[in-house]
């Protein structure tokens, strides 16, 4: 009978294990946080490959980024060229090892940053106008060939030319182009426009050993062929699966033509834009003209980017058996359409954002003029919804603090900014190549976080993976449940007449986005409580209305409304478009009715059809708020948008009320809900979701446990701590037995009442003696030098007696870290502890009577950096830029203050 009652049981614990991890998807790579890895001189070994990629697996990366890069001067002799059959042989070797781990592999096209090399010649490389002014006059000549008065240009093209007497009368001198010897006099006072065709002359930054060379004409379709056919050279004949090609950020400065961009321009607005080149110029007196002729030279860029670079781009990478990740951010044109037209969009971060969440460190330091704006995030995020596909990267924690100084617990917040704006696919920034025989801190990137395996917070990244897959994997098993289109008016960016060319990079938002009433509106709704993606021209242009719903793509899930910021140019279009897709059904709410057409092509006839169009509402000039049914669906024109969405029944998450924030996703017969508490402390009440389910079910991505929510008359009681995050599953199938249980009233146990002993396991330069503590105290509060400058990781050990009582829990507090801390109790582990709160349930291993607590804790780089520098020791010595500080400027840790590591304290217990 007892031997029965074991299998029963046995059995009963299989099923309930399995059971408990039913809410949680198979992990797959691409769930698994990946990292771009710089091959520095692309001087890698095989055997060192070969031990990074394992040290991938083992902290629970899932792929890598490679990244050619400047090399280490000194180690010139183990550079390998880009591309020669020993770079490709060693990539080769990557990939299989790769493959055996389970680890992905992408590939960065190009080394360091922007596309470019020695592949690119002058004619292919990144092109620009010069719009020369030449003042002549009566009686003065003109000699031809005409050269730019930039001298340093070697192949420049002249383009157009054009003669414009005092009254504006334009002479067309454009039969001169080529013309070996001849000249033109001027009868009267002229100023003469030549527009020429040159090149910027940037070189690849940060270039690889066989990587140097011209910067790439992006914008032309003979350069980018020749450019990608050189990767399909040195791919043919060669099985190397790659995940995926990569592109950075758009930082080909300057280039802003194509030497056969006049008839690209032609072709898509139906005039000449040599024929307007005094608008072009900013020469003419007519401002209105000049906005609408350098809106259409931008659109066209845009357009042509997209078309003769991004297209091909992916074209080249689905060839190759790859997806194409592309970084649209600074790029010249409309970035969700740019970020939409590669199989992945990826955006970024760049620097440290402020949180309020109690005794997270933000150092003055890394505080630059702008913060990351979690906005910015969802011009990738939402190409990737409205075009229905499955993966929104993002190049992670780029100067997210000083070097040295970054500690888990800070990258935290900051990566769950990113999941909540839709971000699904992270990329550390991130892991430089270091072989073994490199001394401490190793090969390093002048911009990264240097997650490497010298950095003493790599023996925790685990904890910090696991966090980012367990998210990550209900986030691309699932699709984003947002409400609204929110319009982004780009054509208001492009009539600016401060100069032609505009980039929109992620360094300069607070230029061109945080003035708009589009950000304004949008920021509102969120704050608000509504889930919305942003919509373009081009996106609306495919949507269809499917129940009354606008469906933008064939995969993506039905928004309820379009919203309309008021703007002050607006597609005639995309107008028409609005009304017939309401006439199907949608509702559309414009703040404002758009009163102006964008450019300058039939302009007149353009602003008749939008008025025609206008009128068909029939709204009063003098009412603030009116809507109108407008076939089988409704338009309304009101700046009060809560109260357009209640009227349709588009409601407000209001658990944002609560400081909390969220974002809401949908999956087989489940909703989710991912809660982050950002704020100043805990958030504990009973809450109301919009969407309402049988059963309620936590998912903690901190630790991986699963628990039922009980309800209350369909309220959840949600108990989240400052910092801690929370998935909920909503379905009406039960998952898991276990009910979660709250902190209703907690007792603290005096039981920390034994000596602490120190020991130091592992780090440099050498191990401190160990020490026994009365009392918990930082490592580097002992006035000990070899502890002062020690980097690496200790022990603190101790021990406790407990009358252990039955069904309750038991949380363990640590109080202050520096930085992270391994728990194990009863040398059992229990978690890793990385992140604020610091806290942890282990009534599970506590035992009656004595307890071991061991608590590893891991301090960061910087104190040991800091001596290295105190003592004037060499370690920094890289091509290109070298190794620079956050402000790029000569890096010297020297006159830091000592940073605090170890375990300060005070460890408690409680009871509830």
């Amino acid at each position: 009978m007892a031997k029965i009652c074991l299998i029963i049981l046995y059995f009963s614990l299989i099923l309930h294990a399995a059971f408990a991890q039913e809410g949680w998807p198979t992990v797959t790579k691409e769930m698994k946080p990946w990292t771009r890895w710089w091959w520095m001189g692309s001087a890698v070994d095989k055997p060192n490959l070969a031990r990074e990629l394992q040290s991938f697996d083992d902290v629970g990366i899932g792929g890598v980024e490679v990244t050619p890069i400047y090399g280490a001067k000194g180690y010139e002799s183990r550079n390998i060229p880009f591309l020669s059959s020993n770079w490709m042989d060693m990539l080769a070797f990557t990939v299989g090892e790769a493959n055996r781990l389970g680890l992905g592999v992408d590939m960065n096209l190009g080394t360091g940053w922007p596309f470019g090399g020695p592949q690119v010649s002058e004619k292919d490389a990144a092109t620009k106008f010069f719009l020369d002014t030449i003042s002549l006059k009566s009686g003065d000549e003109l000699h031809f060939p005409l050269i730019p008065k930039d001298g340093k240009q070697t192949f420049a093209q002249l383009q157009a030319i054009r003669a414009f007497t005092s009254n504006g009368e334009e002479m067309n001198l454009d039969r001169y182009i080529g013309k070996k010897k001849a000249q033109w006099s001027a009868g009267e006072d002229v100023c003469v426009i030549a527009l020429f065709s040159g090149r910027t002359k940037q070189k690849v930054k940060r270039a690889a050993p066989g990587g140097e060379g011209y910067t790439l004409d992006h914008l032309g379709a003979t350069s980018v062929n020749h450019y990608l056919g050189s990767f399909a050279q040195a791919f043919k004949g060669r099985q190397i699966p790659i995940h995926s090609f990569f592109n950075d950020s758009y930082e080909v400065y300057g280039a802003n033509w194509t030497d056969s961009f006049l008839e690209e321009f032609r072709k898509r607005k139906n005039y000449k834009l040599e024929d307007r080149l005094l608008d072009f110029a900013g020469k003419g007196n007519d401002k209105d003209r000049e906005g609408r002729v350098k809106a259409d030279y931008r659109e066209v860029v845009s357009a042509v980017l997209r078309d003769n670079f991004l297209l091909p781009f992916t074209n080249f990478a689905h060839q190759q058996g790859a997806l194409s990740r592309n970084q649209a951010h600074g790029s010249p044109g409309n970035l969700i359409d740019l970020y939409a037209s590669t199989d992945i969009a990826e955006c970024e971060t760049f620097g440290s954002s402020f949180f309020n969440i109690p005794h997270l460190r933000r150092d003055s330091a890394d505080i630059r003029n702008v913060d990351p704006d979690p906005m910015m995030f969802k011009f990738a995020s939402s190409a990737t919804h409205t075009h229905g596909k499955k993966y929104t990267s993002s190049e992670t924690f780029t100067w997210l603090t000083e070097h040295f100084r970054t500690s888990l617990s800070q990258t935290k917040p900051e990566v769950e900014q990113l999941f909540l704006a839709g971000v699904n696919h992270v990329f550390y920034h991130g892991t430089t190549y270091s072989p073994k025989d490199i001394a401490f801190p190793g090969w390093l990137f002048y911009a990264s976080v240097n997650f490497t395996s010298h950095n003493p917070l790599w023996a925790h990244m685990d904890g910090l993976n696991r966090y980012i897959t367990r998210v990550q994997s209900i986030l691309q098993s699932t699709q984003a449940d947002n409400e609204l289109l929110v319009y982004w008016p780009i054509y208001d960016i492009w009539h600016e007449t401060d100069g032609p060319f505009k980039t929109l990079s992620v360094h300069h938002v607070d230029r061109w986005l945080h003035p708009t009433a589009f950000y304004k509106q949008s920021v509102a709704l969120q704050r608000a409580g509504y889930s919305f993606d942003f919509v373009t021209d081009a996106i609306l242009e495919q949507s269809t209305v499917h129940h009354e719903g606008v469906v933008t793509a064939a995969n993506a899930r039905p928004y309820k409304a379009v919203i309309v910021p008021e703007s002050n140019y607006f597609s005639e279009k995309t107008f028409a478009k609005l009304l017939d897709l309401a006439k199907e059904g949608a509702t559309v709410i414009f703040q404002g009715l758009p009163q102006d057409v964008p450019g300058f092509h039939q302009v007149v006839e353009r602003r008749r059809q939008l008025s025609d169009l206008r009128a068909t509402l029939k709204f009063s000039a003098d009412e603030e708020n009116q809507y109108t049914t407008y076939g089988k669906g409704k338009i309304y024109l009101t700046k009060d948008m809560h109260s357009a969405l209640e009227t349709e029944q588009i409601f407000a998450e209001r658990i944002v009320r609560s400081g909390l924030q969220f974002s809401r996703r949908v999956g087989q017969e489940k909703i989710y809900y991912y809660f982050v508490n950002h704020s100043d402390k805990m958030i504990d009440d009973l809450f109301r979701l919009n969407t309402s389910a049988a059963s309620y079910t936590l998912l903690d991505p901190q630790t991986g446990k699963i628990f039922e929510l009980p309800t209350q008359k369909g309220h959840v009681r949600l108990q989240i701590p400052a910092g801690y995050a929370w998935l909920v599953a909503l379905s009406d199938k039960p998952v898991a037995a276990t009910t979660y249980r709250y902190i209703n009233k907690q007792t603290e146990l005096p039981v920390f009442n034994q000596p602490w002993k120190v020991t130091f396991v592992d780090g440099g330069p050498i191990l401190p003696k160990p020490r026994t503590l009365k009392q918990l105290s930082f490592w580097t509060a002992w006035n000990d030098d070899d502890a002062s400058r020690f980097s690496g990781i200790a022990n603190y050990e101790t021990t406790i007696q407990l009358d252990k009582q039955l069904n309750k829990s038991y949380l363990l507090t640590l109080g202050t870290v520096g930085e992270s801390a391994r728990v194990f109790v009863n040398d059992k582990e229990v978690g890793v502890l990385w992140a604020h709160p610091f806290q942890l349930e282990i009534g599970d291993v506590l035992q009656q009577g004595r307890n071991t607590i061991r608590i590893e804790v891991a301090n960061l780089m910087a104190n040991r950096v800091r001596d290295l520098d105190k003592r004037k020791i060499s370690w920094r010595n890289y091509h290109e830029i070298n190794f620079v500080n956050i402000d790029y400027k000569t890096f010297d840790a020297s006159s830091w203050q000592m940073m605090d590591s170890g375990l300060e304290g005070p460890v408690k217990l409680f009871l509830y």
